[in-house]
């Protein structure tokens, strides 16, 4: 096999969590682009159904919508099951669905953390582990989960010790899985981006003074862009990386090496 044919996906099937807009969007097209069917899995099930009737229409690959929310095990389960429905098989799974919610330490309740830490962190473990049931089964799969830059800095001046705790156990989780899958054919790796320019991201005036200071910091002097993450996305995704596992990608134009 060429090294082009190693980066297709023919015949692979994936999902992508929080797949509906951002930066799971960007790599849920990616993949469909590349030639795996995709579901495209998101709380909201409108923008979810828009997104994955788009990647169909313009890729020409089956495509699903679920709505699920990625801390809730029963929902979890049953995103599977749909998929498995709508499949027959898992070979790529796109844990994608975080949130971020800027508050003081000092000031956070209890409620506030535990909500970034459900979303960011158990429903990584839940989806990779749900996921990763059926790969073992397979005896094949990629298992890729969106982690961040803020698993190696505290991002500065906003205040998220939630966020960035969050994500740094996304990366530990993602090598403990990657040791305990590697003989049975399931591999794990993260994807750390740096700050990435979303639609929503652009357009959000809270942002703005922040974004500000945050390029003028950045060696590239700019944020990056959700489709400067297919490529890893792509690679990891199929039969273009068999000996990668337990690794972390950070893609933040070298902000982390200030």
């Amino acid at each position: 096999m060429g090294i082009i044919e190693k980066f297709r996906l023919n015949g692979k099937k994936a999902y992508v969590s929080g797949g509906a807009r951002g930066i799971g969007k960007s790599i849920a097209t990616a993949l469909a682009e590349a030639g795996a069917d995709v579901a495209i899995v998101d709380l909201d099930l409108v923008e979810a159904q828009k997104t994955a009737a788009e990647i169909s229409e313009q890729l020409g690959v089956k495509t699903l919508a679920i709505r699920t929310d990625v801390a809730n095990p029963d929902d979890v389960n049953r995103m599977i099951e749909d998929i498995l429905a709508g499949f027959g098989r898992i070979d790529i799974a796109f844990n994608n669905a975080g949130i971020c919610i800027n508050i003081p330490a000092a000031e956070m309740t209890l409620q506030q953390w535990q909500k970034v830490i459900d979303i960011n962190l158990t429903g990584v473990f839940l989806t990779s582990q749900a996921a990763g049931k059926v790969m073992l089964r397979q005896g094949s799969g990629s298992i890729i989960n969106t982690a961040s830059m803020s698993a190696h800095i505290v991002n500065y001046p906003q205040p998220q010790a939630s966020y960035n705790a969050s994500k740094a156990g996304v990366v530990q989780l993602s090598k403990s899985l990657a040791i305990e899958w590697a003989k049975h054919g399931v591999r794990v790796n993260t994807i750390s981006p740096g700050y990435i320019g979303t639609e929503l991201t652009l357009q959000s005036p809270d942002l703005k003074p922040l974004i500000q200071q945050w390029e003028s910091v950045s060696p590239l002097g700019r944020m990056g862009r959700p489709d400067e993450l297919q490529a890893i996305a792509v690679y990891l995704a199929g039969d273009a990386s068999p000996f990668t596992t337990g690794a972390d990608f950070v893609v933040d134009g070298a902000f982390t090496a200030i």
